[in-house]
């Protein structure tokens, strides 16, 4: 069996909501490139009680390493080092060279705020360089020391990396803490795994479910396949861990996926929807060239011209893009025929139609999106109700794809949905086309 860690996340900030962690995701894809099993991760508040709770479960769990964020700061409740210190049964001790080394980081402090007080300056340099006696020292990135913590005694528990809780800082010192020796000590037993991800879209996840019965009815080996499955951004995400040696496993199990979804199954490879179309767009012009995009929306608001400038080399093929939400908007800046929206109405296929053209036209670019709909909150009627989108790709010299959908959600729900369907769409056109 490889390696079990557990992560401990603490922050009152975190656990109530006001600041998202990124930093046990970001941990957990860290330790899953090193083959270590990651059992449990924890979000504690800045009470030193939940956080030594949190370690002494992992610990009874035979966890053998954990790793904390946060908690490492001079507030007084910044608490994580001296809560590690008396879990592993360590003395806290100043650690003097420490403590200057952290005063010189903060000694232009004291030249850019002349008013600062010296002394409060001190205590708070000897608090951060108080630390678990035989603890390893991991430098500071900002002004907060990182720890490898050891138990007292070989045996007697999980080593412990106490991580600052900035994710600019806890980033490069993780990077430090695997050159430590006490550290490659605790990931002795780590197990290589491989990953592969499958991604779906245009199904419900019960379909996958069904499809992992009809594995183990057609006799398929799962038991040395980790299976699990995830409904993101209206995909189904597919993600499977196993040894080396249940490679022809999992590879049958692929198998069975293409096969009982051979038009819903997008990506083979774990490659995303936005990479595929940023592929597709840097090489699906005459020649290979780059094809050129444009994007007309109401209802979404600009997320999708957003996301198509974050794609890879988008500065070679994205255009440009109107939001337009008024009818004037879309008649002034896109071009859609004032008549055409007093027929159908804004929300339409002949409207997605017209936007999809008039971005097309506008930024003379050889791909047009157009998007309209019913977002919300409110302003829905019972033919068009509220996830209603229409949405509309035009590629030249391609017929123009169109289509609806209806998104369940709030707006924030409906317009990030909405987006990937486009994104979907535009991947099928550059391939069909």
């Amino acid at each position: 069996m490889s390696a079990r860690a557990g992560i401990v996340v603490t922050g009152t900030e975190v656990l109530t909501g006001r600041v998202s962690d990124r930093n046990g995701p970001w941990l957990a894809e860290r330790l899953r490139e090193l083959g270590v099993d990651l059992a449990y991760t924890a979000i504690v508040g800045d009470r030193p009680e939940d956080m030594e709770a949190a370690l002494r479960f992992m610990a009874d769990q035979g966890i053998a390493l954990v790793l904390t964020s946060g908690g490492l700061g001079p507030t007084a409740d910044d608490m994580t080092a001296e809560v590690v210190g008396r879990f592993q049964g360590r003395e806290m001790v100043l650690d003097e060279e420490l403590a200057e080394r952290i005063a010189e980081i903060v000694r232009p402090l004291l030249k850019r705020w002349p008013d600062i007080d010296e002394g409060a300056i001190r205590a708070a340099n000897v608090k951060q360089a108080t630390i678990p006696a035989g603890a390893t020292v991991l430098e500071p990135v900002g002004t907060a020391p990182g720890l490898v913590v050891p138990p007292l005694a070989a045996g007697g528990g999980p080593t412990v990396v106490v991580l600052p809780g900035p994710p600019r800082e806890l980033q490069p010192m993780w990077q430090a803490a695997l050159d430590t020796d006490t550290l490659r000590a605790a990931l002795s037993g780590a197990t290589v795994y491989h990953q592969r991800t499958l991604r779906l879209f245009g199904m419900p996840e019960s379909e996958i479910a069904e499809t992992l019965r009809v594995a183990e009815r057609e006799g398929l080996e799962l038991s040395t396949l980790e299976v699990t499955t995830c409904l993101k951004r209206g995909e189904v995400e597919v993600v499977t861990r196993f040894e080396p040696d249940a490679e022809a496993a999992y590879e049958a199990f692929e198998e069975l996926v293409a096969r009982r979804h051979p038009d819903t199954l997008f990506s083979r490879d774990g490659s995303t929807v936005d990479e595929q179309v940023a592929a597709l767009l840097r090489g699906s012009g005459p020649s290979g060239t780059p094809r050129t995009i444009a994007t007309a929306e109401s209802c979404t608001g600009g997320l999708l011209a957003g996301r198509l400038t974050d794609l890879p080399g988008s500065s070679e093929y994205v255009k440009g893009g109107v939001v337009a939400y008024s009818d004037d908007a879309k008649v002034g800046l896109v071009g859609v025929p004032r008549e055409l929206i007093e027929a159908h109405g804004a929300v339409s296929a002949q409207v997605a139609d017209a936007l999809a053209e008039g971005a097309r036209s506008r930024f003379a670019a050889g791909v047009g999106v157009g998007v309209t709909g019913v977002a919300g909150p409110g302003g829905g009627t019972p033919e068009k109700p509220v996830g209603l989108v229409w949405l509309s790709v035009a590629v030249d010299g391609h017929e123009t794809m169109t289509r609806s959908v209806h998104l369940p959600g709030g707006r924030a729900d409906v317009r990030d949905r909405a987006t990937t369907v486009a994104m979907h769409m535009i991947r099928r056109a550059l391939s069909d086309g």
